[in-house]
């Protein structure tokens, strides 16, 4: 059977099932067993468990659980909540004012969560509600949100990076380290948008809170230390050697529940809701994790991502035109799925066309975050636009149309992260060698 048959084949059927309501981690571990078995002649069961098991037991991915674990005693603990109070003062006369809260606090709060829905749900619980009553205007609100919330998925401690790196065998630590600099840049570049776009926008008339002093500002800025601090340590014990991406991880848990203990709000209760939501996370990826590696082994049975490669070269692409096929390939599929689901279901077939065409496999990393993001935002049903949809009471049309703007500003960064991959690479370069996940 031609491979262009195979793989429409086995497209339809995943389509079919993802259509009918099924779960994403079912969906293709049903689509692996078909490939497996009826296409490629072999024992499904054990070749899954199999691979089940080499996936499960990777050291690589404990990093997983214990960076979402981080996150979610932070966001138990309230103390993300911190962050828009010690923003709030120093905000205040910057063009866009309390807008920015949204662009730096979903920076900050993306440090911590790894998700762009948490970060998205955590920073709009704050600050919508306080920005409607000082007369913001309100496409501004929403889209200061739609576009920052999906930083989450850059900044490190970030959750997709692990997903991709451990399904590329490339390092965990590098790829968070990767996402640093591109992180910061896009978050200047969405501020700088709110600047102007709030000194350029008619009927333009928020209620401007007396300046804070400086006592004020110096309490609210006491605030943010904590968790700076404890990011920073996460992020430099990674960049200089200290600690495997693994340990970083063990180390960031260990200081948010110190830090919960610190300012009082750790209870019993806080401690089983981080640990049972956290496992929840886990398992849901991990499952998804374990299917993908399925799908994987029956692409490479089939030898599909082989004859594909060799099919697109033959079109002699070139590195350029090829990152574009790929970026509408996932603004397609972030229509649908998540961004780790994006990740998962195509990595087997795009990685050999990647390394073929010479392009750096932790770049690529950042770039496929980066569109996965765009995606995330990307009119009309962009994940995260049903989120802000549900969470502002607009309908689907206005939340589309308000996140253009941060959808532009995010493809001005990926062209500029393709003009300038050091923005990506040169850190990484840097790193201390260490063994270890």
């Amino acid at each position: 059977m031609e491979p262009l048959v195979i793989v429409s084949l086995l497209l339809g059927l995943m389509f079919f099932l993802l259509a009918s309501g099924v779960w994403i981690a079912p969906t293709l571990m049903a689509v692996a067993a078909v490939a497996i078995d009826v296409v490629a002649g072999r024992p499904a069961g054990a070749s899954i468990a199999t691979t089940a098991w080499s996936t499960s037991s990777s050291w690589t991915l404990t990093a997983l659980p214990m960076f979402i674990w981080m996150g979610d005693i932070l966001f138990q603990s309230r103390l993300s909540e911190d962050l828009f109070k010690g923003l709030s003062p120093l905000m205040r006369r910057i063009p866009g004012g309390l807008l920015h809260t949204n662009v730096l606090g979903c920076t900050l709060v993306a440090a911590v969560s790894g998700s762009s829905v948490a970060t998205l749900t955590t920073v709009g619980k704050m600050t919508i509600p306080e920005l409607r009553k000082r007369n913001y205007p309100e496409h501004l609100i929403v889209s200061t949100l739609a576009g920052p919330a999906t930083l989450g998925l850059m900044i490190p401690p970030s959750i997709i990076m692990i997903v991709y790196g451990a399904l590329t065998n490339e390092s965990i630590a590098a790829l968070n380290m990767a996402g640093i600099f591109p992180g910061l840049v896009l978050a200047a570049m969405f501020s700088i948008y709110v600047a102007i776009k709030a000194l350029s926008t008619k009927h333009y008339n928020p209620i401007i809170e007396p300046d804070a002093g400086w006592r004020e500002k110096l309490h609210g800025a006491r605030k943010l230390l904590p968790v700076i601090m404890l990011l920073l340590v996460v992020i430099l014990s990674m960049l200089f050697g200290f600690a495997t991406a693994t340990e970083a991880a063990a180390v960031g848990v260990m200081g948010a529940l110190l830090m919960a203990v610190a300012q009082g709000t750790f209870t019993r209760q806080m401690f089983a809701n981080s640990l049972m939501s956290a496992t929840r996370t886990s398992v849901m990826i991990s499952f998804i994790l374990i299917a993908a590696s399925a799908l994987a082994l029956a692409m490479g049975y089939l030898r599909l991502p082989e004859t594909l490669a060799q099919w697109v070269e033959g079109f002699h692409l070139s590195a350029f035109w090829l990152l574009m096929g790929l970026l509408v390939l996932y603004t397609i599929l972030g229509h649908f799925l998540d961004g780790i689901s994006c990740v998962a279901l195509t990595i087997s077939i795009v990685e050999p066309m990647v390394r073929h065409a010479g392009i750096d496999m932790i770049w690529f990393g950042i770039f496929m975050v980066l569109v996965v993001e765009m995606a995330q935002i990307t009119p009309p049903v962009g994940f995260n636009l049903t989120v802000l949809q549900s969470m502002t009471g607009h309908d689907m049309f206005k939340v589309g149309w308000w996140s253009v703007p941060m959808h532009l500003v995010m493809l001005v960064m990926l062209f500029v992260l393709i003009a300038f991959p050091q923005l990506a690479t040169w850190l990484p370069h840097q790193m201390i060698p260490v063994h270890g996940a």
